[in-house]
């Protein structure tokens, strides 16, 4: 009888594995170059800020990242700044030095990311980011009794609403929310996110099957591309640009699957997005997430779009007070 179980287990598993296989193998990345769409990074990379020095920062598996630190005055909380996806830490160039002023800063290049990563678009598990973002904490903090808050944009904020309820989760204070990705199906999901993130479906559904089945070995296939304009590519900046994720980064750098616990085990924090958001919609946020916490604070900007809510002055004005009040 169980010889009989695990021969019919057995069989069971090899189909699970061969159609998850076949899902995989149908499906490559693409050439997008060229293509129409995406997001506009002028408004991300005109920003006017000058570049702030970075330095090296050692990681627990004994890799390094590219980080910009700047001090802040006497019983500041320390601001960990998380990027969103395509770019690094050099995003908030302008917006750290104005923080500055009442906050420890620290703004990385997240694994996987900026001038020259080990591998680019790539971790080695799914957590990974979550881990170096604490290491990070623990090596800049200037006590365990400093405030730590994390501040993410986009993928970023998603990652920081994963952080919240994943092993670490203690080590965070306090987080600022800046039109932050969900969940490809959330309600403030557009399609695509505009345009901007392009999916390999079959793909990513073969490995979420092989994984369920305990199979992680093509983990690090490509899973996600970016449409990335061709100017930045082309541009003086352009080896800083990440165009295309594994899976394992891909989904390490999102809220869960289950993205309402993610979002009902956060700690008091401030969302801030602009109502002419191309990849989210703004109103969507608020009425959502208040089912799930009410430890949020919300605040819509009129005429700003995905990638300037960043360095826009009334979200400058609004993070620092509740970095200073909230």
């Amino acid at each position: 009888m169980i010889i009989k179980v695990l021969t019919i287990a057995g069989i069971s598993l090899a189909i699970t594995a061969g159609i998850a296989l076949g899902l995989v193998a149908s499906q490559k990345p693409r050439d997008l170059v060229g293509g129409t769409g995406g997001l506009d990074f002028d408004r991300l990379m005109g920003a006017g800020a000058a570049p702030l020095p970075v330095q090296e920062a050692p990681l627990r598996d004994g890799s390094k990242t590219l980080v910009r630190h700047l001090e802040g005055p006497e019983g500041a909380p320390l601001v960990v700044l998380v990027h969103g996806s395509g770019w690094d830490g050099g995003q908030f160039d302008g917006m750290a030095a104005e923080l500055a002023q009442v906050a420890d800063v620290l703004a990385p290049d997240l694994r996987g990311h900026g001038a020259a990563p080990d591998r680019r678009g790539d971790v080695d598990y799914v957590g990974q980011m979550e881990d170096d973002l604490a290491d990070l904490i623990r090596a800049y903090r200037r006590d365990e009794n400093q405030r730590v808050v994390l501040l993410g944009h986009s993928s970023g904020g998603g990652l920081v609403i994963r952080f919240a309820k994943g092993a670490n989760r203690a080590l965070m204070d306090r987080a600022v929310l800046l039109a932050p990705f969900v969940q490809y199906d959330a309600p403030m999901q557009r399609p695509n996110s505009g345009g901007w993130a392009q999916p390999l479906t079959r793909r990513i559904i073969g490995l979420s099957m092989l994984n369920m089945a305990g199979i992680t070995a093509l983990d690090h296939l490509v899973a996600m591309q970016f449409r990335m304009p061709d100017a930045v590519l082309s541009g003086p900046q352009g080896h800083r640009a990440t165009t295309a994720y594994s899976w394992r980064l891909n989904k390490g750098y999102a809220p869960r699957r289950d993205w309402r616990e993610d979002v009902g085990s956060l700690p008091p924090f401030l969302l801030v997005a602009g109502r002419e958001d191309e990849a989210f919609v703004a109103e969507g946020y608020e009425p959502e997430f208040t089912k799930y916490t009410g430890e949020g604070q919300y605040l819509l900007l009129e005429g700003v779009g995905h990638l300037d809510v960043v360095n826009d002055a009334a979200t400058l004005a609004a993070v620092k007070d509740f970095l200073t009040h909230g």
